[in-house]
């Protein structure tokens, strides 16, 4: 009975026991040192992740021996750290203190969590390492300037982008502004226009090549 059972088992996947072992989120705020608290001790999360214009609230998960911490409650894995059955003490990761690199993937990851298609932004940001090595902390400035400008656009003006073979941060940013203005010419202001100026017509500007490029025509 048991061999013929046994013919039958499955073998269970590790990555499925241990996602459904792990107790539900807790919120830590992140403190100006970048640690967390938890159960009497610190915990160290990279240099750069605190920043005094955002919400600095981490998401903690905990198995029997591990506290993983994450910027949202489904994002990346921000540090694990093995629980500390002490009290009182500074649980730190030696590479949290790494201070250029540290701060440029920080960045990274709080932008990746915008995006829905998170292969897609990898794509991006190998795109920007790959063609502009030396100057991929301003390539990701632009980005992130792009998606607090554009919330509302980003996801599409990546997907366009890479439909186009674009790669540079600029052509994000350009897309975005193009499908904000495509979005409002689509919606219409409900404000009634000033009758003196209902015949004048409005010049023609040049954020319409994109629009056209985008919908698949040629710029003339």
């Amino acid at each position: 009975m048991h061999a013929l059972e046994k013919q039958h088992l499955k073998k269970v996947s590790g990555t499925y026991i241990f996602e459904n072992v792990l107790v539900p989120s807790i919120t830590r705020t992140i403190q100006k040192d970048n640690v967390i608290r938890y159960e009497g001790n610190r915990y160290s999360v990279p240099r750069g992740t605190y920043r005094p214009d955002a919400p600095n609230i981490a998401y903690l998960q905990v198995d029997k021996n591990n506290l993983y911490i994450r910027l949202k409650q489904t994002g990346s894995i921000l540090a694990k750290h093995r629980i500390s059955q002490g009290k009182g003490l500074i649980i730190s990761d030696p590479s949290h203190r790494e201070r250029s690199t540290s701060k440029r993937e920080m960045l990274i990851l709080q932008m990746e969590e915008v995006f829905i298609d998170k292969e897609n932004f990898q794509w991006l940001v190998e795109q920007l390492k790959e063609r502009y090595p030396r100057h991929v902390n301003d390539q990701l400035k632009v980005l992130q300037s792009t998606i607090k400008s554009y919330p509302n656009h980003t996801e599409q003006a990546l997907i366009e982008m890479r439909r186009l073979k674009m790669t540079s941060a600029n052509d994000f940013r350009d897309i975005a502004h193009s499908l904000f203005v495509q979005s409002q010419k689509a919606s219409p202001s409900a404000i009634e226009p000033n009758q003196k100026y209902k015949d004048l017509v409005a010049p023609e500007r040049s954020e319409d090549i994109y629009l056209k490029v985008l919908a698949g025509g040629k710029n003339e």
